[in-house]
């Protein structure tokens, strides 16, 4: 049977520099575009180990997958801003949810670990089938997720979807899928 379309919209906030038609994952960035993954890698120069996470409902790697999000991206910006951050007010880029195969989406949730910076490990428990009903489930900023951006010191990494659920779709996804962001 067939996987239902899910209805939702989807946030990229970092669609900076797009080359070509695709929004590659890292791996794929890493052939393509040596530049552009040496920007993006570089969130991973604290953690490398973070980029050979597997993530096994997709049979894949941390490095094999896109990440867009299921919250608009406002809120954890002003949060930041609260706590001292510069912050553009650059609008993200959106997806039509349905646009994307089921099969090749997990929704990944996201804990902070005990430093309050990069996330606990998951387990199996922490990944959600890409559904309507789980998108609408883990669609909202919590209150512990705003906290912790405001509370951050001026030395404290800048990892605001650290405790977001991210919706990770293995392979690359058209740029012409997403709405580009208006000023």
């Amino acid at each position: 049977m067939p996987s239902q379309p899910v209805q939702g919209t989807l946030f990229h906030s970092h669609l900076t520099h797009p080359r070509g038609d695709l929004m590659l994952p890292l791996n794929e960035l890493r052939d393509a575009h040596p530049d552009l993954y040496r920007e993006h890698a570089a969130k991973y120069d604290r953690r490398p180990h973070g980029l050979i996470e597997p993530v096994p409902p997709l049979g894949c790697t941390w490095a094999d997958v896109v990440f867009l999000s299921p919250v608009h991206p406002a809120p954890l910006f002003q949060a930041l801003a609260r706590s001292g951050r510069p912050v553009g007010d650059r609008p993200p880029a959106t997806l039509d949810a349905s646009r994307l195969d089921p099969d090749r989406c997990v929704i990944r949730l996201m804990r902070h670990g005990q430093d309050g910076h990069y996330p606990d490990p998951p387990d199996e428990h922490d990944y959600l089938p890409f559904t309507t009903a789980g998108l609408r489930a883990v669609s909202r900023v919590t209150q512990i997720a705003l906290d912790r951006l405001e509370r951050l010191g001026p030395d404290d990494p800048w990892l605001p979807w650290v405790d977001v659920p991210h919706i990770l779709h293995r392979g690359p996804i058209p740029l012409a899928w997403f709405t580009p962001p208006t000023s």
